[in-house]
């Protein structure tokens, strides 16, 4: 009884001293570029024993001498077991001191702030006539306006709730109405349109009849229906509607933060004559090296027990950092090359030419597991001649066409959305229709499937693509 229990007590032993460094395995291998250069800075601040290859240390980055150095190991021991904190819970830890805080507070005041469609508004008021009661009830209804433009509640609960009296507030959200971006200030897309249109002096036009009536019947695409009810012809009816489908339906949306699209490539694909070359954008992944003075301090008889422990522990964290670094770009590098040669065609001639993969196709060939695989590509991009690309877009299932070639869902797509941009207006293709050209190509889709990938490619029915 004793021997298994004793089995067990070291593999729970051994499983809870290596799961700190297999999460940080993971997490370095799931890392994008920028975020893995955020975790080397994080352990370059708690391990004192790694350093950079690249570049001179400034002075108060090189390891302190051996007077110094006690003082520096009770400051560093205790940001050692904030960092075993966090390596337990899994939970992102930033050990930083007063001048790394300093100089991050510096780096974000120094982003130019976007200005809000709010703070937009009130510059406008500011300028205004309005007097101060008045300023008051417009800033009660600028406050009230979403990022879209739309006035979110009514004059009445406004005045319910404030006591300003409902004339005042309808006289501001007017004057609110008249302000940049125009349409700002409307209550729904009709006086959205509504107040666009008045601005460019269409009021009483065929236009403005069609929004302040039959915008609901437009919606549907029923122009024959809103021709009969305003008695003028269907063409006069769609060429309104193409006027129409100009203005602004969400005014406020050019003052919306952009999300930050910039992605850092974390491999580029080169043509070279008639091949193509892979390489890793490592220059953002500082390289790392073990202190030489470390090194030497462990060999210093006047060091402790538990200094050339710690000094120990720390040189072993930091190789299997390193080792994890190096383990992940090999990886990277390997994925990407078994993309790069199974999709030629790709890199030759485009998205039409994209090969079905799967991530099981790739591992047994670079001989991971799937789920590395997986986690390798996760949040990757790839820069190549026709673009750049997060990586898992090379992986996707297809069909075999009738000539025995293989076909990716993605080439399937590009085909549907490449026949409707070219479709008659007046006489749109059906789904049905284009199931017929894509077999007539050795395509092989179901009705449903295209109806499916339309869908996804926002391609609007038929019906509702016809142009009059």
């Amino acid at each position: 009884m004793a021997g298994p229990g004793i089995h067990q007590f070291q593999n729970l032993t051994m499983q809870q001293v290596l799961a700190p460094q297999l999460q940080q395995s993971l997490q370095i291998l799931q890392a994008p570029a920028l975020e893995l250069r955020n975790i080397v800075q994080q352990e370059l601040q708690t391990n004192p024993v790694l350093e950079e290859e690249s570049g001179t240390l400034e002075a108060d980055e090189r390891p302190k001498d051996d007077n110094d150095f006690q003082e520096e190991f009770e400051r560093l021991a205790k940001l050692d077991e904030e960092w075993r904190d966090y390596m337990a819970q899994n939970v992102s830890y930033s050990a930083r001191n007063l001048e790394d805080e300093e100089r991050r507070q510096f780096f974000f005041d120094s982003i130019a702030s976007q200005e809000t469609l709010q703070q937009h508004l009130w510059e406008q008021l500011n300028t205004s006539d309005a007097s101060e009661l008045q300023r008051q009830a417009a800033e009660l209804i600028i406050g009230n306006i979403d990022d879209l433009g739309f006035l979110q509640t009514t004059l009445q609960d406004i005045s319910d709730n404030t006591g300003h009296p409902i004339e005042e507030l309808q006289q501001m959200l007017n004057l609110i109405q008249t302000f940049h971006p125009v349409g700002v200030g409307a209550r729904d897309l009709r006086e959205c349109l509504l107040i666009q249109l008045r601005r460019l002096g269409k009021e009483g036009t065929l236009e403005y009849q069609i929004v302040e009536h039959h915008l609901e019947e437009l919606g549907h695409k029923r122009l024959p229906e809103v021709a009969r009810r305003l008695g003028v012809g269907v063409e006069q009816v769609q060429k309104a509607a193409n006027f129409i489908s100009t203005l602004d339906p969400k005014p406020g949306q050019i003052f919306t933060p952009d999300p930050n699209s910039y992605v850092l490539p974390d491999v580029s694909v080169d043509k070279v004559g008639n091949d193509y070359a892979v390489s890793l954008n490592g220059e953002q992944v500082p390289h790392l090296r073990i202190s030489k003075t470390y090194k030497d301090l462990m060999t210093q008889g006047t060091n402790g027990t538990d200094v050339r422990d710690y000094i120990r522990e720390k040189i072993r964290s930091g190789k299997f950092l390193i080792k994890s670094i190096h383990q992940r770009q090999q990886t990277i590098l390997n994925i990407a090359n078994e993309i790069v040669k199974r999709q030629h065609e790709f890199l030759e001639n485009g998205t039409a030419f994209l090969k079905p993969l799967t991530m099981a196709q790739i591992a047994e060939t670079v001989g991971v597991h799937e789920t590395t695989v997986s986690r390798a590509i996760s949040g990757k991009y790839i820069a190549t001649p026709q673009g750049v690309f997060e990586m898992k877009y090379f992986f996707t299932p297809g069909y075999q066409t009738a000539g025995g070639a293989s076909l990716s869902n993605t080439s399937v797509k590009e085909a549907i959305s490449e026949l409707v941009r070219n479709e008659a207006t007046r006489n749109p293709l059906s789904d049905k229709e284009i199931v017929e050209i894509l077999s007539d190509r050795g395509i092989p889709i179901a009705r449903r499937t295209v109806a499916k990938y339309r869908a996804e490619l926002n391609i609007l029915p038929s019906n509702l693509r016809k142009q009059y």
